[in-house]
Formats: C-alpha cells, structure tokens, sequence
C-alpha cells in the first residue's frame, strides 16, 4: 500500500523512517505529474522541492511553525502532505483544491499567496506580532533565487536583519523563477558557500561565551566584530551576513538527511538565519529536468508529458503579440523588448533568440521594468514591455510618474487580461482597465483579434505617447472580414441592423462573442448592434454618444471588473452629453473569482455568447412599444463626428470589424 494513504497530516512524517521519507518522496512526485497530466498547472517547480517540503515538515511543527511560501507555485507536495492528498486529483479545477496557498482551504496555509517577493515581509510581521504577543512557534519563509532580483523582497531582508527577530529563510536556489534567473544576484548565489561544521561550532561558542558572568555579553559583541573584520580581509562579502543573518549551506536540496540535520540546527537559533538549499528544478522527471522552463506551467492534458493528449485551436494572443514584436523589430531598429522573469510566456524569447542584444529580461522587478523602459524611451528607443496584467499591478505608480506623467513612448503589452483561469484569485487580470485607463496621456487598446493587435502595435510607433493594450491567456477569434482602420478614441461596428433599438458595446475578444449573440437572436426578432470599442481611453465622447443616441438601451460587456471599468465610462459620458439611454453593464465584480477555466470564469459572469444573448433578452422585453430613437433621428442625421464622418444610419444588416 502507498505511504501517501497513511498521510493525513505533518505529525505522520515524524514516525517515518529516512528510507520511507525516500519512498514517500518518489510517490509524491508520481501524484504531482499525474495530476497536472489531466488539471494543467505548475509541474517543474513543485517536483525540485518535494524533498525540501518534506524536511520541513519533519523537523517543523505546523501550523505552530508557519511555513510561508513565497509564491506559492511550489506548494503542491505541501498540500499533499497537510492533509489534501485525498483532494489532490481537484487541483486547480472548479470547486476543487487551489494551485497556490489558500488560508480557506487548510489551517497549514498561512497567507493567500500567488505574486513573487511577499514572503520575507509577511513571514517577518507574522513573527514581529507573534514576538508581541507571546505566541509560540517558529516562522519559516520559503523563498526561490529569483526573488531576490525584486525591491520588495530586499527590503523585507533589510527590515529583518534590522530587527533581529529569529526568522528562518529556506532560500530554494535552483537557478530559475519563471525563466532562469538572471542578474549579479543569481550570479553571487552560484558562488556562495559556507560551513555547516563551521556553523555548529560557532553556536557553541557563542552560547559558551554569552555564559561568562558580567563580560559575556560584551565579549561576544567584540568576537562577532572581531570575526566580521577578518572575514572582509580574507574571505568574500557574504550578502546575508551583511544584512545581519546567519548563513547557512549551500545544502543539497535532495537529500533528505541533510536537510533534516541544518533544520533541526537552526529551529534552536536564536537570530535570523538563511538556509541556503541548492534544488533542480523538474527533479524526478527527465524532460522537465533538461528543459524547467517549459515545464514551469502547463495546461491540460499537456502532451509533453507522456500519455497526455493534443488540442489546437489556432494562433493564441501571446503568439500573435511574439510575431507582432518580430516585425516591429523589423521595421524599426529602435524597438527594445524588456519582460520581468517571463520571456517564455510573453513570447519575447522569439525576439530574444533572434536578436539578444535587443532584449532585456531584469528578473522578477516590474517597477524596474517599467522605469527602466522609461529612461530607454528617453534615450530614443521605443521600449515594448511585455508583462501580463497581474504582475503589472505591482508597478501602478510607476506607469503613473515615470511614463504616462512624463508622456514617454512606451509601449505595454499586458498578456493574460481578464479571466486567467484554472490559477485562481491571485492571477486574474481583471483590474487593469480600472487602474490604466485614467492614467495621463495613456493611450489604452482592447485589440479583439491577432490582427487589430497586430495594427495597433504599428501604430504605437507613430505615436509619441505612452501606449497600452491588453489582451487575454486566450486563441484570437477568426476575422471575419477585412479589419477597418484604427483611428485613435474610436471603435468599429461588427453588427448593424435595420431597426435595432439596442446597442452593445463590447471589450476586445467580447465583441465577437456580442456578435455571435446578435447573429442567433436575429431569428428571434431581437435585433442587437455591435461595437468593438477598441479604445478605452482617449475616447473621442462626442463620437461615442452620437453612436448611443441612436438606440434605446445600451449594453456593455468588459471582462475586467465593473466597478471603474468601461461601462461606467460610457454611462458618464452619455450622462454628460445628456444622451437619455438605459444602460446595463456586464463584467466582474470586485473580487475575484476561484479558480475555474476562462470559458467557466465568462460564463459564470455572463460575459460568454450565451450570457451576452440572454442580457439583451431581457433589455428587449424591458423597452417599451415606443422607440425614442426617432426623437434623436433629427439631430443624427444631421451630425457629423470628428474629422466630418457622417455617422451612418442603419440599414441592412453589415459585417464589419
């Protein structure tokens, strides 16, 4: 019978003998390839750190000992071995366990996590309030290399080396984040070394010395002194004892006994101490060894990992944007691309194999990232900054001050908008359109296909101004029919029928599923028109409401979060134009959804064809007999929008983008 069976929480590892913890180690990954063969999810990451879990558990008691996981996309052997196993075939499914940290789930998971470089921070104040209150228990923060190229994690280092408190940082160096990491950090990792015999006999000499009546203290003040001078001359700078902690390793992050043996150590210290364990990432799994990268994240059923079945839907957004890049790179030699620890799943590695020199990826620092592009921008470069939209919240005040107030050329591309999907709460890119779309000078894009993403990035380059679009973790839709030109602030109709009293105005790839939904409800007698809004700011408004004048209700469809979205854009602007029109929107509320697939996420909301159709059913049976479009006939007729464009009265039904 497998050991997994008699697991039903830490306690039950302390009973195991080293060969069953070997045996256990090989099960849990066996349960880990199996279940992101059918659920998708985060496959390497969580392979390199089954034995690492598993010491950690054996020597630490948690919950009473909280174990912090930064991230959180190496948690799965934690949640395998805290009492989910049972569950563990519902990862990342709708109503199932979460493929990060949840606190609703298990008292073992301390904080909600999903976003890289909190850990240090919220370990550190988890302990500072324990240390105030008097609680018992250790507090163990799990962090990977990578972490340390963001300002927040080095600032947590910092604030901890300053208090003192006895914080244990599990440092988990496999030499990768998203990407492989990069930077003089991860450099000085690969150097970095210590004695686990010169760190046993250091605690016993401090503890003797602390010991002597009246100089104890003192004279231990004066060897650390003592010892630190010496090390300046003969030895290199350690980073961590600079910052006032312990340091010790490198560990093998494999072998269980070793682990066991630096944990129990430093569970009696009492300073702050950074274990330093060196991991292979995709540990277990041949191809997920030689190529991490690849196999940081999958989807279902993915076919590289043997027995798992194909599905191809066409050309994804991210691959249109990756071509897109290629041939911007083409046309001009200024284009940069600058990402933040995620090449790969941006597409910028397509332009960083062609041209390497031209592409920057700074780690995970997306506030780097974005000021970073501005100073290019400033040199005369036109920056491309692929990041997706999750991880661009962690750099707001930069897109703020350092391009949009400066109104800099810097072009955003935000990957995985709206509804992300099976990774839950902390990965759904639904807030960007409230936090972007009022920023200064900014000009903000909702492309609906491959190729209006593809015009747009071509026109960035002829304007002198920040530039932004979003797009989703999504196949672009099929065009059906040659794509009218971008004009800045305006979008363009897909539908257009004679007699339709109800005007949709849809958000990227939504405007295709409001088409869809108009097509079926024409044999019903509901007749719908559709907007593709393209813009989300720079909105020419006097274009906008002639548009909405001509129709009784208005719907809209965002897949970002209502609260500050577009709909409540239009409805104050319609209101200021004194254009009298019902309007409903459709989009997210304010928190976020559980894990569940995009097309589930859509769904739920009413954002899908199906929702979308049966919004505009029931406006339909809400508006009355009479039309209020023939009081606006008048004054449409006769007014004209910007650059003298008649605005076009509906007449047979049309199939435009």
């Amino acid at each position: 019978m497998a050991l997994l069976d008699h697991i039903s929480g830490p306690a039950d590892l302390k009973e195991l003998s080293l060969a069953e913890l070997r045996r256990l180690a090989d099960e849990i990954r066996s349960r880990i390839v199996e279940t992101v063969q059918l659920n998708g999810g985060h496959l390497a990451s969580n392979l390199g750190v089954v034995e690492l879990t598993i010491a950690l558990h054996r020597v630490f008691h948690s919950p009473q000992d909280a174990i912090v996981w930064d991230v959180g996309h190496q948690c799965y052997p934690h949640k395998i071995l805290t009492g989910r196993a049972e569950r563990f075939h519902t990862l990342r499914r709708q109503g199932g366990i979460s493929g990060f940290p949840k606190r609703e789930e298990s008292e073992h998971d301390i904080f909600d996590t999903g976003h890289s470089s909190t850990a240090i921070s919220s370990a550190l104040g988890l302990l500072a309030a324990r240390t105030h209150t008097g609680k018992q228990g250790r507090v163990i923060a799990v962090v990977g290399d990578g972490v340390l190229t963001s300002g927040m994690a080095m600032e947590g280092l910092s604030n901890a080396g300053q208090l003192g408190f006895p914080l244990i940082l599990v440092l988990n160096d496999n030499r990768m984040s998203i990407s492989r990491s990069v930077g003089s950090i991860s450099r000085y990792l690969s150097k970095l070394s210590a004695s686990m015999r010169y760190q046993s006999f250091r605690a016993h000499v401090d503890a003797a010395v602390l010991k002597i009546p009246r100089i104890g203290k003192p004279l231990s003040e004066f060897i650390n002194r003592s010892k630190r001078a010496v090390k300046a001359i003969f030895f290199k700078e350690n980073l961590f004892v600079d910052y006032g902690f312990e340091y010790v390793g490198p560990i093998d992050g494999h072998s269980i006994t070793a682990m066991i043996d630096a944990f129990a150590h430093v569970r009696n210290l009492n300073r702050p101490v950074v274990v330093h364990v060196i991991t292979k990432k995709g540990k277990g799994l041949e191809r997920a060894e030689e190529d991490p990268e690849s196999f940081h994240g999958l989807g279902p059923s993915c076919p590289d990992i043997p027995g798992a079945g194909e599905s191809s839907h066409g050309e994804s957004f991210s691959s249109c944007f990756a071509n897109s890049l290629i041939e911007l790179a083409e046309l001009d030699a200024r284009v940069m691309a600058i990402t933040a620890a995620m090449a790969s799943g941006t597409g910028v590695v397509k332009m960083l194999e062609r041209w390497p020199q031209r592409v920057f990826d700074v780690g995970i620092a997306e506030q780097h990232a974005v000021t970073f592009a501005a100073g290019l921008a400033q040199g005369g470069l036109r920056p491309v900054v692929a990041i997706y939209s999750t991880f661009m919240q962690r750099a707001v005040d930069q897109v703020f001050q350092d391009v949009s107030l400066a109104n800099v050329p810097v072009l955003f591309a935000l990957d995985r908008a709206g509804a992300v999907g099976e990774d839950g709460e902390t990965h759904q890119g639904i807030y960007d359109i409230a936090l972007f779309k009022a920023m200064p000078n900014l000009i903000f894009f909702a492309p609906a296909d491959g190729d209006e993403l593809a015009a747009f990035m071509k026109l960035s380059l002829s304007l002198d101004a920040p530039c932004m679009m979003r797009y989703p973790k999504a196949f672009s839709p099929c065009a059906n029919g040659a794509m009218r030109p971008l004009e800045v602030g305006k979008g363009t109709m897909m539908r257009e029928r004679a007699g339709a009293r109800i005007l949709v105005c849809a958000v990227g790839p939504l405007a295709y599923s409001a088409a869809d939904a108009s097509d079926a409800l024409e044999k019903k007698a509901v007749l719908a028109d559709v907007y593709n809004v393209r813009f989300l700011s720079h909105i020419d408004e006097e274009y906008l409401a002639s548009l909405c004048a001509r129709y009784d209700a208005i719907l809209t469809a965002e897949d970002g979060v209502r609260a500050g979205g577009f709909g409540e854009t239009l409805a104050a602007i319609l209101a200021r134009r004194g254009v009298r029109a019902s309007i409903r929107s459709l989009g997210f509320e304010n928190t976020p959804l559980a894990q569940a697939s995009r097309e589930a996420l859509l769904a739920q909301a009413g954002l899908n064809t199906k929702g979308i159709q049966k919004a505009l059913e029931e406006l339909q049976r809400s508006l009355g007999p009479e039309s209020k479009k023939n009081a606006y006939a008048a004054s449409v007729a006769a007014s004209t929008i910007a650059r003298g464009t008649p605005i076009p009265v509906p007449g047979e039904v049309q199939h435009v983008r």
